[in-house]
């Protein structure tokens, strides 16, 4: 079923007001309600496929397995901490210096493992139950994509289901088909801000304390509930329920960085990890400026040229999202997810990994597209993931350091 099937049935999916039907039309509204309602997960989950078809090419010229490209990098440590606990992490599996101590995993956080450990335990295989874990997350996060694209300022259904296109197809997306907690993460983080949209304020609390679970990145998106639920209390709207949502919001974050903090005896351990193991710290951007310089000075790989390049790009739709006014939720979490990959320091390589979760920069170009020709938007959206799945799958099969 093509795009244009898919945009034709959802143009179509509403019923004339009160008009006589002809023998049948009920039957046919049903279909076009069913395709509607299977629309964002047909999208995401064949934009996806696309990307797994590249990768399957990328693996066999690079004489390597997709199933262990799926499972490389971060994907080791979420799996061996989804089967054995933190405890039971091999001491194969170090850290970015070489090096491995009793509290090294604690770096990673445990939503994700802990998710994929309860299916494992239901008797299905450990990497399959990651990946589907995955992929079942990524489709959920395409339904409040889909949500959103119709909540904002000048937004409709269509530009919902093209913002779906353009999350599964922006380049790293391929993370969305690992053994990677980013889907997991970006499906609580959209849906938070579908439910601040909505002035749901406990249901955005939930999904944000979920997300402080799953991914450090969650303190961009808890300065962006917790400022609208604050802005909510200030004007008296909605009664009590900004409050609950406000305290709920930082409430997984904060107890995980508590129990690390208890595990470690340091009252930053987490931080403390990650400078000790990964180099990882708040600099301001320097490294990623001077990062950015000697690549562009001496263009050592396309895939650094190209992280370069992508990194410009994320700052200049973030200037188009503030001069077309999105929603300033939606702004002030993609600039502090920004911010928080922007101005660390550590694993260059991981920059454009990292940016995945700032998926609101991509709203003012699927409200654009979803206003073009039905053809003009295949077209470009279908170049767009072509790049894309060549881009993640190069990433993980033909570049030898970590993303």
């Amino acid at each position: 079923m093509s795009a244009t099937d898919v945009a034709r049935a959802d143009a179509e999916a509403a019923p004339d007001g009160d008009a006589p039907q002809a023998p049948g039309a009920g039957r046919r509204w049903t279909r076009r309600r069913v395709l509607r309602l299977i629309a964002p997960a047909m999208i995401f989950l064949g934009i996806r496929e696309v990307g797994l078809l590249v990768l399957g090419w990328m693996a066999a010229r690079n004489d390597m397995s997709p199933t262990d490209a799926l499972r490389s990098w971060d994907g080791q440590w979420f799996l061996a901490i989804a089967g054995n606990g933190y405890a039971g992490v091999p001491d194969g599996l170090v850290d970015a210096f070489g090096k491995r101590g009793a509290e090294t995993p604690l770096a990673f956080f445990p939503g994700y493992p802990t998710v994929v450990g309860w299916l494992s335990d239901l008797g299905f295989r450990l990497v399959p139950s990651a990946l589907a874990i995955t992929i079942a997350f990524g489709v959920v996060c395409a339904y409040g994509l889909t949500r959103l694209g119709e909540l904002v300022r000048g937004g409709s259904r269509r530009a919902g289901l093209v913002l779906v296109a353009l999350f599964a197809a922006s380049p790293m997306a391929i993370v969305l088909s690992m053994a990677y907690s980013e889907s997991m993460f970006c499906a609580f983080a959209v849906w938070a801000l579908v439910f601040v949209l909505e002035r749901n304020w406990v249901a955005a609390g939930l999904c944000c304390a979920a997300a402080g679970l799953v991914r450090p990145t969650a303190a961009a998106l808890i300065l962006a509930v917790g400022l609208a639920a604050v802005i909510a209390v200030l004007h008296r709207r909605d009664g009590w329920r900004p409050w609950v949502g406000g305290v709920l919001a930082p409430v997984g974050l904060l107890g995980y960085l508590a129990w690390v903090a208890t595990r470690t005896g340091e009252w930053d351990g987490w931080f403390a990890l990650q400078r000790r193991g990964w180099d990882s710290e708040f600099d301001g951007g320097a490294a990623t400026v001077k990062f950015s310089l000697d690549v562009l000075g001496n263009a050592r790989s396309v895939l650094e040229v190209a992280t370069v390049g992508l990194i410009i790009v994320a700052l200049v739709l973030l200037a188009i999202g503030i001069r077309r006014r999105l929603e300033w939720p939606l702004l002030v979490y993609a600039a502090g997810v920004l911010a928080m990959d922007l101005g660390s320091n550590g694993l260059m390589n991981s920059k454009v990994r990292l940016m995945v979760p700032a998926v609101t920069l991509l709203v003012p170009i699927a409200i654009a597209l979803a206003k073009r020709r039905t053809a003009t938007m295949v077209l470009t959206l279908s170049a767009f993931a072509i790049v894309g799945s060549w881009f993640g799958a190069y990433s993980i099969t033909s570049w030898g350091y970590a993303i």
